[in-house]
Parts: structure tokens; C-alpha cells; sequence
């Protein structure tokens, strides 16, 4: 049994003194290209990763769910199924749960009381999706529970709708999609309008770096919301549904009367749906040199046209990839303002990467990096 395992499976007993009936899980991701397009209706390429949220649970005969967070301290939460569902003000965790039985409820699923205990091993504030980890993980487990047939695409939109609309963060689709969906072993070239996924197959000797840079950040506190805002201002100046119906010539041919800085995003946004169609092509065919070119592009643009970097990312990138060299690439990852950059190499290159940004990078508080190495897995699914 494994630590998380063990860990989920002692909060569940300690809480409510019986055995859990169900456990499920739902990983985290890592976003190797396409940053800031899945709400503009365009093309992203994440993997599901090593890393993931557990949820131990058991029905109740009553209307009530109670939730304890092993992750917290134990905390706990309790709410009525029957009753309006609202927001807990005292702390943060509560909101994912509540938000995605309030979607369930709202949608006219039947959903009886359960107990739930919750633990994960994603890495919160880093950009890895912990959040959209444990929407899907409870989504799957009152799922498998209730008997309500939802398919992983709809578990998707169901998280993504409570991240939106009652955690308050105007996430696109790719972090619940992936969490979802994700296959062992490849990446998936996600079509965010369609939600069309096509299987990317990752080189066996492929080695999937992310690197902590010990800067926290936080999406609803952040300006992700505005970037939003800016996108779809872009895409009513060019009367379309949304950017990624424009190609880079269009763009460049409609500016007048758009505003610099609109225009700006709006450019990151065009030729990074372009990058990611052409990296899971580079990827496919394990083309690790052209790979590290359109990384490196894309970090360039979410640090000069979208604004999201920070210099500590900035430096982070450029030590990663100078030990990368043409073997692969480095590039943030993520939402931005902190949190994690992902490099792609062959597995022998590994140890010259960890050793130059143990050498070479500390972060603004003076704290060094944390590297995780990790491998594509599937997404949500029953424990066994």
C-alpha cells in the first residue's frame, strides 16, 4: 500500500471509525506547451503525472456529506445534501467539494450523503492543477457511488463549471480534461472547443522535469482573470468567437485600432495555438531539437507578450535549458506568476539538469528548487 494510500485510508478510519467502501484517485498535470489558450477555444498538449489526490468514502443512509482533509490538519466540513449549498469563508479546501456537488445537484443527479476523506501528494501553488486533482477525484468517487454514469469528458466540464462559477477562477478546460482523461505514457493534444484529445506517445527515453521555483502563486488573487478579460476583448475586435479562429496574418491585419497591450496578448495567444499543434507533431516523431525550439519560443512569449513570468522563472528557464542544450526544452508552466517550469530531455541528461540548478538557482527567499522527475499516467480511476 502505498504512502498516500496508507495515509487517506488512516484519516477516513480515524474520522468515522469504519473502513472506506470506495477509494479513487485523479492526478495532477503538467502542461508541456499551450499556456493561457484552452479559454480561448484553442490547442493545449498536458500529460497527467505521478502525482494525485485520493479520496477514501463510504454512503450514508442521510442527507448529510461529511469531508475530512488530511492535507489540513484533519479539517473538517459538513453540509446538508437538501439545503441550499454555500460557501465556507474560514478556509479554502471546502469550496472544490462543495462547488462540484453543488454542479451535481444543480444538474438534477441524485446524489445521496457520503462521507469522504481526502489527501494528495500534487503539489499545491505550483501550477500542477492540485484543485482540478481533487474536483475530478470526488467527481469520480460520488460517480461510482451514486451510479451516475457521467462520462470523463463530463466529469470534466462539471469541475471546470464549479471552478468557474463557485470557487471564482475562470479556468479553462485542460486541467480538469487531463485529469480525467489522461492516458499512461503519452501526452494529449487537447482541441479545447471540441475537446477532441489525440494521444501523443512520449519517447521511452523521454524524461518529464518539473522544477519548483519556490515562487508561490495564486490564480484568483492573480491576473488571470484579467488576461481573460483582455482575450475576449481581442476577440471582439476581430468579430470571432474566440482567438483561436485568427492566424497570425489575420491578426497583424486587423490591429488597427486595438490597443498595444490587447494586441500583445492576443499575439501569445495566436502563435501559441500554432506552437502546440507543431510541438505534439516534433514530439511524435521525437524531434527533441525542434521540441526545445518551440519551447523556448513559448517561454519568450508568455514573458513578452502575455506578461506572466517572473525573473526568478526567467532565470530558472535559462539555466535548465543551458544544460538541456539541443536535447530538449524548458519553458514555464502553468497559469504564471511563480510556481513551475517543465523541461523535456533524454533521461541521460537528468543529473547534469539537477546539478546545474542546484548550483546556479535560488529563488528571490533564497530557497533552493525542488525537482520532481515524472511519468504520464492515466486519469481518474477506482484504486485497487
Amino acid at each position: 500500500m502505498s504512502e498516500l494510500k496508507q495515509r487517506v485510508v488512516a484519516a477516513f478510519e480515524s474520522a468515522f471509525g469504519v473502513a472506506p467502501q470506495t477509494l479513487v484517485r485523479a492526478p495532477g498535470r503538467v502542461n508541456l506547451i499551450g499556456e493561457h489558450t484552452d479559454y480561448n477555444d484553442g490547442f493545449v498538449l498536458p500529460c497527467a503525472i505521478d502525482y494525485e489526490t485520493l479520496v477514501a468514502a463510504s454512503p450514508r443512509s442521510d442527507s448529510r456529506l461529511r469531508v475530512v482533509a488530511a492535507d489540513y490538519g484533519d479539517g473538517r466540513d459538513e453540509f446538508d445534501l437538501a439545503q441550499p449549498i454555500t460557501h465556507r469563508t474560514d478556509a479554502p479546501w471546502p469550496d472544490y467539494v462543495r462547488g462540484v456537488v453543488a454542479r451535481l445537484l444543480e444538474r438534477g443527479l441524485k446524489v445521496q450523503g457520503a462521507d469522504l476523506a481526502v489527501a494528495g501528494n500534487v503539489p499545491q501553488g505550483a501550477g500542477l492543477s492540485s484543485s482540478a486533482s481533487l474536483e475530478v477525484a470526488v467527481l469520480q468517487c460520488l460517480n461510482q457511488m451514486n451510479g451516475l454514469r457521467l462520462s470523463a469528458t463530463q466529469i470534466a466540464l462539471l469541475a471546470q463549471q464549479a471552478e468557474n462559477d463557485f470557487v471564482g477562477c475562470q479556468c479553462g478546460i485542460m486541467d480538469q480534461l487531463i485529469s480525467a482523461r489522461g492516458r499512461a505514457g503519452h501526452a494529449l493534444l487537447i482541441d479545447c472547443r471540441s475537446l477532441e484529445a489525440r494521444p501523443v506517445t512520449l519517447p521511452d527515453d523521454l524524461a518529464v522535469m518539473i522544477v519548483h521555483s519556490r515562487v508561490a502563486r495564486g490564480l484568483v488573487d492573480s491576473a488571470y482573470n484579467e488576461r481573460r478579460q483582455q482575450c475576449e476583448a481581442a476577440a471582439r475586435h476581430y468579430d470571432v468567437p474566440a482567438l483561436r479562429d485568427l492566424g497570425l496574418a489575420a491578426l497583424q491585419a486587423g490591429a488597427a485600432g486595438l490597443d498595444p497591450l490587447t494586441l500583445q496578448r492576443a499575439r501569445h495567444v495566436v502563435t501559441e495555438n500554432q506552437r502546440t499543434l507543431d510541438a505534439a507533431d516534433a514530439l511524435a516523431v521525437g524531434d527533441l531539437r525542434r521540441l526545445g525550439t518551440l519551447m523556448a519560443a513559448s517561454h519568450d512569449s508568455m514573458r513578452d507578450d502575455f506578461q506572466i513570468t517572473v525573473p526568478a522563472i526567467d532565470r530558472l528557464v535559462e539555466i535548465a535549458q543551458r544544460a538541456i542544450g539541443e536535447h530538449g526544452g524548458a519553458r514555464m508552466t502553468g497559469g504564471g506568476f511563480g510556481g513551475c517550469v517543465v523541461a523535456l530531455m533524454p533521461q541521460a541528461r537528468v543529473a547534469a539538469v539537477q546539478a546545474s540548478i542546484a548550483q546556479h538557482y535560488r529563488a528571490p527567499s533564497g530557497d533552493v528548487a525542488t525537482v520532481w522527475v515524472c511519468h504520464a499516467r492515466e486519469g481518474a480511476s477506482t484504486v485497487v
